[in-house]
């Protein structure tokens, strides 16, 4: 791993990929950063935090920083300090993946559901009783053994419903074919959201609110942090394999090793 890294050319990465990856309990994390065009890991950072994102960034040099497009990332504090504070125009190629945005989303439709659920139960009726999954689909994916029954609850007034459809409409976001159609359409849908009288809602919509800038950036460039998932079950797998890591450094290896897109030949 160790003569692949040193091979590495410097060449300029148009599009990267920024996550975190937890590797064992009591929050410990790793930092990677992706190239979304070659689709390798590039850096390993320990934990979260700034300072883990930092070495990456120093590491380049003025033109390679330059030449930079695109950062996808979410909405970690941490990572976006490191941007700003070393990527020249961070404040535009900053891209908050759909991806996480939706995860936010589908977690206050299911808080809600959670709630009314409850308020329900209370009163004898289970109307969303084991209905848990049906509220995270997208509409176009309700399996067709449910979507009868689907249809009939989304008639009806309840709140959980109206938490669907809030969060069915901000997933069109991504369907806008321009940044000036992509905001028209996020203003409406804030506009509908914070009046929604759902708190998780608008909790979701007060942090879209403060991210609003980097959220409306894939118009400009449309990158997201698919790949880190599609990683993130492949680094599951190698910690399967090695049953399990006690030492983080030879975890790193592996990871390069095996996704690094590194020359390994003697």
């Amino acid at each position: 791993m160790a003569r692949g890294l040193k091979r590495k050319v410097v060449r300029v990465i148009k599009r990267l990929g920024v996550d975190e990856k937890a590797i064992a309990k009591r929050h410990k994390y790793l930092t990677l950063v992706f190239d979304l065009e070659r689709k390798t890991v590039e850096f390993i950072g320990l934990d979260r935090e700034a300072a883990s994102l930092t070495p990456f960034l120093l590491s380049l040099t003025p033109a390679q920083r330059a030449g930079i497009e695109a950062v996808a990332l979410d909405m970690c504090p941490a990572y976006i300090r490191a941007l700003l504070d070393h990527l020249p125009e961070a404040d535009q190629k900053m891209v908050f993946d759909p991806f996480h945005v939706m995860k936010a989303m589908n977690e206050a439709v299911d808080k809600v559901r959670k709630e009314e659920h409850a308020a329900l139960s209370a009163e004898g009726i289970d109307l969303l009783k084991k209905t848990k999954y049906w509220w995270l689909y997208g509409a176009e994916r309700v399996p067709e053994r449910h979507a009868e029954l689907f249809e009939e609850l989304r008639a009806m007034n309840l709140l959980t419903g109206r938490a669907w459809s809030i969060k069915e409409t901000l997933r069109g976001l991504w369907d806008c074919a321009t940044r000036e159609a992509g905001e028209a359409h996020l203003r409406a849908w804030y506009a509908w959201a914070v009046r929604s009288r759902l708190e998780p809602v608008k909790r979701v919509a007060r942090m879209i609110k403060a991210h609003w800038a980097g959220i409306l950036n894939f118009f400009r460039c449309r990158v997201s942090n698919g790949l880190s998932e599609g990683f993130n079950g492949i680094i599951e797998q190698i910690k399967r394999m090695a049953r399990g890591f006690r030492n983080v450094d030879h975890f790193i290896t592996a990871i390069y090793f095996h996704l690094g897109g590194l020359d390994l030949c003697p």
